[in-house]
C-alpha cells in the first residue's frame, strides 16, 4: 500500500475525529500516564491493517510499544491476539477509533474476498474489485483486496480506459469509441469494453479491444460469449453477482469476475481494542 497516500488519509481521518482536543482522554489523563492494551479478534475472518496502529501512534506522537503477534493476511478466529501496545494513555485513547475503523473495515474486505475465491472454487478465475470504493478509503480497500488473496482492476479513471454502455453510446459504438482512444492514446493503453451481446463481443473484437466484460450475463450466456473471443483478449464477467451464485461461474472460461460488493457493502470483521491498566511513566 503506497505509504504516501496512507500518512495523507489517516492524518485527515485523525483531524476529522479528534480535531484539536480530544476532550475526554486528555482531561482526565496526564501526558505521562502509560497504559497497555490488546487487540483482539472477536470473530473468524482474514486480518488486514496491521500496519494501521503503529502509524496511528507516530502522528499522534510517537513513544509507543506496539508488537504485532499476526500479520495481514493471516486467519484469526474469535479470542486471538492480533497485538499488543504500550503507549501513553492519550495516544490509546484518542487514536482508538480510527484505528478499528480501519482495521475492521479491511479485515471484513479481506475476508469477504477470501470467501469469495472459495465459493467460486476455479483457480483460472480471478476475483477482481471495482472502483466502488468509499471515497477516501479506496488505497485501504484494494489493499484488503489484495490481502484477501483477489486483484485489483484500474485505481481510477487515469489509469485504465474502460468504455461502458454510456461512453459507447455517446460515441455512435464501439468501433468509433476504440478508434477514437486508439488513435489519442497510442498502442501502450490497454481498452476494455463493456459488452452486452454477441453483435458487440463480435464488434469489440474487431475494433481491436484488449479487454472484453461481459455485463450482466448469465453463467450460460457468458459460456457461449467466450467462444466468439480469441484467445489473447482478456476477459471479465460483471454484473449481480453475489457469494450466493458464484460458483455458477465457475468453468465458465473468462479469466476475471469483478465484484462490486467487495468494497461498496462489505461488513466489519469485529476487532476490539482492550486496556490493561495504566501507570505513571
Amino acid at each position: 500500500m503506497n505509504s504516501i497516500l496512507m500518512n495523507q488519509a489517516i492524518h485527515a481521518f485523525l483531524l476529522e475525529d479528534i480535531g484539536q482536543y480530544d476532550l475526554s482522554a486528555e482531561t482526565i489523563f496526564a501526558s505521562d500516564t502509560l497504559g497497555e492494551g490488546v487487540f483482539l479478534a472477536k470473530e473468524t475472518g482474514i486480518l488486514c491493517g496491521v500496519a494501521i496502529p503503529p502509524k496511528v501512534y507516530e502522528i499522534l506522537g510517537g513513544k509507543v510499544a506496539f508488537e504485532a503477534l499476526k500479520k495481514d493476511g493471516d486467519p484469526v478466529k474469535k479470542g486471538d491476539i492480533i497485538a499488543t501496545v504500550t503507549a501513553p494513555v492519550r495516544t490509546l485513547l484518542s487514536g482508538e477509533r480510527v484505528i478499528l475503523n480501519l482495521m475492521q473495515r479491511m479485515s471484513g474486505i479481506a475476508s469477504q474476498t477470501n470467501v469469495a475465491i472459495k465459493q467460486l472454487d476455479d483457480p483460472a478465475i480471478r476475483i477482481c474489485d471495482t472502483r466502488k470504493t468509499a471515497p477516501g478509503l479506496r488505497a485501504f480497500d484494494k489493499y484488503a483486496v489484495q490481502t484477501g488473496g483477489g486483484f485489483n482492476h484500474r485505481n481510477g479513471l487515469y489509469d485504465g480506459v474502460m468504455l461502458k454502455d454510456n461512453h459507447i453510446a455517446f460515441s455512435g459504438g464501439i468501433t468509433a469509441a476504440v478508434a477514437t482512444v486508439r488513435e489519442k492514446l497510442g498502442h501502450m493503453v490497454k481498452i476494455e469494453v463493456e459488452t452486452e451481446t454477441p453483435e458487440q463481443v463480435k464488434e469489440a473484437v474487431q475494433a481491436g479491444a484488449d479487454i472484453i466484460m461481459f455485463d450482466n450475463r448469465t453463467p450460460e450466456e457468458i459460456k457461449q460469449l467466450v467462444k466468439l473471443v480469441p484467445a489473447h483478449i482478456t476477459t471479465e464477467i460483471s454484473g449481480n453477482i453475489t457469494l450466493d451464485n458464484i460458483n455458477s461461474y465457475k468453468g465458465s472460461g473468462a479469466n476475471y469476475i469483478s465484484l462490486g460488493s467487495l468494497t461498496h457493502s462489505v461488513r466489519a470483521l469485529d476487532i476490539s481494542f482492550n486496556s490493561k491498566g495504566g501507570r505513571k511513566a
